[in-house]
């Protein structure tokens, strides 16, 4: 079809075409276009032009997917039409007029992301009926997703619930359980775990080659697979002859007994978390907080709003609750900020949040994380010394991508502030890959096996290992390399 490769740089919400000069500030994606659609490219109906459906759309549409974009705001839509190269319906979501007009009887995924979990639930279920493949709804009641199984939204018509807040949530207590690191992901229940830090000048990796350490440390459980120079923006996917470097930002797929060597090899101390500070009492710190106090951490909550504040105390008893600005270092003085392990800030203000937590760092908190909803603050996160940025929409989105996936993907996410992205695919008997080495496999030189996970057990998966029906593999890979991955799995 005579594809062409393009590089695409995003900077003030203005789109160019370049291939140098990259100012670091940008967030860059690779897309292969055409003059026509792909053929692997799917029909998505987005429901929402919020922040959540916006960015979906954007991101989805630089894969060349055919989107159409259904809101009743008309500012919002104007503003994708014009930014986006996709289609927009004025029109409610649940008017069956307008998921007629939007195609819906040729779509392959509909994805409700409103403000409102009716219209998203309602949305779906109509889609179902009218003849859309699969589903996604957007919910904000977390007990939605908790008895899902056993209420069966499936009968209804919705094949999937996420909810950002609670996806944010169990980020967030992830975090503080492997504390040391800035960026982590469990997969199948932690059979094997991604795990991302800087490296200090006393790691023992340092000034060696991975094939060196592998030599010097062959029990270690571990594979790197992917590293971003101190100072660059550039996305390494790393080979035998790849040299750790001071200050590089590395991820590490790794079993569970892996985890503790790693600690030690790269001078990381895993410090106990227990006394926790959440500064905003949202959706997204009522439920961090709700799950961290049923995992027995000392919880305090600070919220501004004194009436907000009297009901989750009601609704979190075990939770000291706290009714003031936490932008008041006064306050957080006062409340023995110094004492706490680690301070989350999840208010709806993504200053309020990186400020605040910027306070809590200077004060001697070990661990800080901050919720910001503008995407470009992820290139500043350890620049100005916060541990961890985090992003419902990134988080969304990583959660609902693995649904556009070709092959048996059922994990995914999107390294932080990083060029790529990490699959888990389940292999079946007609993959490419089935009954085959991984040196025997022509896999891109911009892709990498991290593990594999067979019968629950976390495997290292090296050259010699035979890959086998049923296995999930782990691939970190970059995006003009997507492709021909899925395709050895499909």
């Amino acid at each position: 079809m005579g594809a062409k490769l393009i590089f695409f740089i995003e900077f003030g919400g203005s789109l160019f075409t370049d291939y140098k000069g990259i100012n670091p500030y940008c967030t860059a994606y690779f897309v292969f276009l055409s003059r026509k659609r792909l053929d692997f490219s799917m029909k998505i109906i987005i429901a929402g032009a919020g922040e959540v459906g916006f960015h979906l759309a954007k991101l989805l549409s630089f894969e060349s997917q055919d989107i159409t974009l259904i809101d009743t705001n008309r500012d919002s839509l104007n503003y994708a039409d014009t930014h986006l190269d996709i289609r927009v319906i004025r029109g409610d979501a649940t008017s069956i007029a307008v998921l007629k007009e939007a195609q819906i009887g040729k779509t392959d995924l509909v994805i409700g992301v409103t403000s409102s979990e009716t219209t998203n639930i309602t949305a779906c279920v109509l889609a179902k009926q009218l003849g859309a493949k699969r589903t996604i709804a957007r919910i904000a009641n977390t007990e939605f997703i908790e008895h899902k199984d056993e209420v069966g939204f499936t009968k209804f018509g919705i094949d999937e619930l996420i909810s950002p807040e609670a996806l944010a949530a169990t980020e967030i207590e992830l975090l503080l359980n492997q504390s040391a690191f800035n960026d982590t992901y469990e997969f199948e229940d932690g059979a094997l775990t991604m795990i991302g830090l800087h490296l200090s000048r006393t790691a023992a990796f340092v000034g060696r080659t991975v094939k060196e350490v592998g030599l010097i440390y062959p029990e270690l459980q571990y594979v790197p697979i992917a590293i971003q120079r101190f100072g660059t923006q550039y996305t390494v996917i790393p080979r035998g002859d790849t040299q750790f470097k001071e200050g590089d930002q590395v991820y590490f797929i790794t079993t569970e007994e892996g985890v503790e060597e790693i600690f030690k090899l790269t001078g990381k101390v895993r410090d106990e978390i227990k006394d926790v500070m959440i500064l905003g009492g949202s959706n997204i710190g009522c439920k961090t907080a709700f799950d961290l106090c049923q995992n027995k951490f000392n919880v305090k909550l600070i919220e501004h709003d004194k009436n907000k504040a009297f009901e989750i105390a009601d609704d979190l008893p075990n939770c000291l609750v706290i009714n003031g600005d936490g932008r008041n270092v006064e306050l957080l003085q006062e409340e023995s900020i110094v004492d706490m392990d680690a301070f989350i800030a999840v208010t709806g203000n993504s200053e309020t949040n990186i400020m605040s937590c910027l306070v809590a760092k200077s004060k001697g908190v070990k661990k800080t994380i901050a919720l910001v909803e503008n995407m470009d603050y992820f290139q500043l996160s350890h620049s100005i010394g916060i541990d961890t940025l985090i992003n419902k929409k990134l988080l969304a989105a990583n959660h609902i991508f693995r649904h556009i996936r070709q092959g048996e993907v059922v994990a995914m996410t999107r390294l932080n502030n990083m060029n790529a992205e990490l699959l888990e695919f389940v292999v079946s008997p007609s993959s490419k890959v089935c009954d085959k080495r991984i040196k025997d496999l022509d896999f891109p030189r911009s892709a990498i096996i991290g593990g594999v996970v067979r019968d629950q057990v976390g495997l290292i998966a090296l050259g010699d290992f035979k890959i086998q029906s049923g296995d999930r593999v782990v691939v970190c890979c970059m995006p003009q390399s997507i492709k021909k991955v899925e395709n050895l799995f499909i």
